[in-house]
């Protein structure tokens, strides 16, 4: 007879065999969103707009919990699930997939590249280190694999908030609050303002097609564990992940308040010399011997997002060429189309990087434009699949949780329909 101690013994066993993917969405969370956008909310407009970071998290948290919830329930991901709504939802995360993969791939590489040089001064340009951090992703990902990837983001995302969390504090230590709640705050109603909240809120803490990735992680996690992790396991992965990377954000919108926000400079809008500029100023606030600390936490935010997306992308292609099939040859013909993806999509977005250069800000436009439509669709998807006879009752939300997706819901729906009105009009 199994004793109480002895329940409980392996229910954290059980807990723990289930972390893994919500240190990866963490991951993937935390990067030009947090150390650009954030920071730069900070030192634009101080404190003032923490609220946007607060309801942007708040918004998007039930539609990603449902991919971790959907897989723990069913064993299967998101993408299969989208199958089984039907030919639109299916088709509709294809082209939102291939729309940007490239593109974010190239983004997040050629911010941490700039930020490698600024790190180590080796002279190399953008090119030579986004190649080199391309080569060592790729390389780290097929020798380790999903066990790699695991264990190295748990340091990481470990590592991370305990840097952030020091620059903060010692950012405070410098006597910097005074000046930063004594400097007036600018117009939250100009163009350029209404332009950049959206923005802010539409990339934090992530996009919500991330869902998806947490699912396929989620199984995944299974499958190397044989662990299938129950409804409340997944749950607590998923808040652990999902609240470090909220949390990482405040700090950095804190760091850029405390140590930008009233400076007199003007901050570029290029985000590997906006990150420069960060580290320079904290320097120079507190020191340069601070300089070390936020120049590693910058550049593991952004190698961190860099990581994890050079496996999202490929793993979620993978599950589209093999629709959910658990034979062996099937599993097989997955890893080979897995480990062929993670060539081809970091090579075409290199490309991107060499030829396009000139045309990239007009790239990330429209990637950002695509991500920003796509979340209505995805959060509905993510609520019927939840919702509908997909999941035992037992499995489904809450019928007041249900009630807070709807509001959620409604307002990813109205930020939408601002955006497009901004677009087209403003």
């Amino acid at each position: 007879m199994k004793t109480k101690k002895t329940s409980e013994k392996g229910s954290k066993r059980s807990l723990l065999k289930s972390l893994g993917p919500g240190f990866l969405l963490a991951g993937a969370a935390i990067g030009v969103s947090h150390l650009v956008q954030s920071t730069r909310a900070g030192a634009d407009y101080g404190f003032i707009l923490v609220w946007a970071l607060v309801l942007a998290c708040v918004t998007k948290y039930p539609f990603m919990e449902f991919g971790p919830r959907y897989a723990a329930a069913t064993g299967n991901h998101l993408i299969t699930g989208y199958k089984k709504l039907g030919v639109f939802p299916y088709w509709a995360f294809i082209v939102f997939t291939v729309g940007t993969m490239f593109i974010i791939q190239a983004a997040v590489t050629i911010v941490t590249a700039g930020l490698a040089e600024r790190l180590f001064n080796f002279g190399w340009s953008p090119f030579t280190w986004s190649l080199v951090i391309t080569i060592f992703c790729i390389s780290l990902l097929l020798i380790g694999k999903y066990p790699g990837l695991d264990k190295s983001m748990k340091i990481i995302v470990s590592f991370l908030t305990i840097a952030t969390l020091a620059a903060v504090v010692m950012a405070f230590g410098a006597g910097t609050v005074t000046k930063t709640l004594e400097t007036p705050t600018p117009s939250l109603w100009t163009t350029a303002s209404i332009g950049f909240i959206i923005a802010f809120m539409g990339w934090m803490p992530i996009p919500l097609d991330a869902s998806v990735w947490h699912s396929i992680w989620t199984r995944e996690k299974a499958k190397q564990t044989k662990h299938r992790p129950s409804i409340k396991e997944a749950f607590t992965d998923f808040n652990i992940g999902y609240l470090a990377a909220s949390l990482i954000g405040l700090l950095f919108l804190t760091l850029g308040a405390l140590v930008m926000f009233g400076s007199g400079t003007s901050f570029s809008s290029n985000s590997v010399e906006f990150s420069s500029q960060l580290v320079a100023l904290y320097g120079k606030t507190l020191g340069s011997w601070s300089t070390p600390i936020i120049s590693i936490a910058a550049f593991i935010a952004l190698l961190s997002t860099t990581l994890t997306v050079t496996d999202a992308f490929p793993r979620v292609i993978s599950e589209i060429l093999n629709p959910e099939n658990k034979q062996p040859k099937v599993e097989n013909k997955k890893w080979k189309d897995y480990k062929i993806g993670i060539f081809v999509i970091p090579i075409l977005s290199l490309c991107i990087l060499f030829f396009l250069s000139g045309s990239f800000i007009f790239l990330i436009d429209f990637a950002t434009g695509l991500s920003f439509l796509s979340a209505p669709f995805l959060a509905w998807f993510n609520y019927k699949l939840v919702t509908g006879s997909h999941l035992k009752k037992e499995d489904q939300p809450s019928p007041a949780y249900r009630k807070f997706s709807l509001f959620c819901f409604a307002v990813l729906v109205i930020f939408t329909l601002v955006y497009l009105y901004y677009i087209l009009f403003m």
